[in-house]
């Protein structure tokens, strides 16, 4: 294509809407199954079937570790990891404003096929849209999931019981942080990177221990309070967490007493938390903690009967307090 940037006619259905899918996004994603119909046509192995569909208009678009397109992939893949599926296919659609650079289309484009050769998911079929200029803000982009469940598995908050403990993947907050960072210009002695990440090699993980796993969770927007209320609130049980058990990094922990923040509201793109039965959990750690993913896993609590959907935290000077779910909006346009 010899324009710059996308132009309205490249959303006309006509020739610079092929141009634009052949050299941007077909060349980034090529693949057997991309036939260029008007749908993929899929052979699913036998297991039941995983879905999940999200919606990405962060800002900025490209970030410490990471840009939209990877986040894009990540998001869906780790959505359908939490439900114990092994991710497959997936779908992407783009509303694209009009003006926005070819180069940074390019880089998003190629930023999510290397994501998902990673994982090993096929993008198969997509949809490309442009708005005029002001209608939207750069590019915004939609995509759908498939996995598939094996018949042994079944992750569900109803499944989680007083005495399982909870596992949290890693260092939370990382995210959050780095796009407020990002977007207003802060900088720390030590740069804040997103946890933008795929957590497929945590699903290998899981296989291996079977029902005793009861139920995961990402915990994106709202954090890993709010994740915990959710699941109190639907398993109807208590949680309770120590906080000198969560694992905060230092640029982190620095970063939010500066701001007058919580990083236990921020939100995280690559992580998990786990509920597991307490005979299994010391052993799922030890296994996360080989992984780089997730290094830094750690029990942070346990499911308790009591008070019911709610989640106490033991503070680092020994009382207890209720960790409420977060009201209003923490950091907005964050995924």
């Amino acid at each position: 294509m010899k324009q710059e940037r996308v132009l309205l006619a490249h959303g006309s259905g006509g020739l610079m809407s092929q141009q634009l899918i052949d050299e941007v996004f077909k060349s980034a994603w090529n693949n057997e199954l991309m036939e260029m119909l008007d749908s993929a046509i899929l052979n699913l192995p036998t297991g039941r079937l995983a879905m999940s569909t999200d919606s990405f208009v962060i800002t900025p678009l490209f970030f410490p570790g990471g840009d939209i397109g990877k986040l894009s992939i990540c998001g869906t893949v780790n959505d359908l990891v939490a439900c114990g599926a092994k991710p497959l296919y997936m779908s992407t659609a783009f509303i694209i404003e009009e003006g926005f650079p070819l180069s940074d289309l390019r880089k998003i484009a190629e930023s999510m096929a290397a994501t998902a050769q990673e994982v090993g998911v096929k993008l198969v079929t997509g949809d490309t849209k442009v708005v005029e200029k002001g209608s939207a803000d750069g590019v915004f982009i939609n995509t759908t999931g498939i996995g598939i469940i094996p018949a042994e598995t079944d992750y569900r908050p109803q499944k989680v019981n007083p005495g399982d403990k909870i596992i949290v993947t890693g260092y939370v907050g990382d995210h959050g942080l780095a796009i407020l960072a990002q977007r207003e210009g802060l900088s720390f002695t030590t740069p804040a990177l997103s946890d933008c990440a795929p957590l497929y090699q945590l699903g290998e993980i899981a296989d291996k221990y079977g029902q005793a796993i009861k139920c995961m969770r990402d915990p994106t927007r709202g954090g890993l309070a709010t994740v915990l209320n959710e699941i109190a609130q639907q398993a109807e049980t208590g949680i309770r967490v120590r906080e000198s058990s969560i694992p905060v990094s230092e640029v982190i922990r620095g970063a939010c007493d500066m701001l007058g923040m919580d990083p236990l509201y921020m939100a995280n793109e690559g992580k998990m938390v786990m509920f597991v039965s307490a005979e299994k959990a010391d052993d799922m750690l030890a296994d996360l903690r080989k992984l780089s993913q997730t290094k830094n896993a750690a029990i942070i609590g346990e499911v308790c009967a009591e008070p019911n959907g709610m989640v106490l935290i033991k503070t680092e000077l020994g009382a207890e307090r209720i960790l409420g779910m977060l009201e209003g909006e923490h950091v907005p346009r964050i995924c």
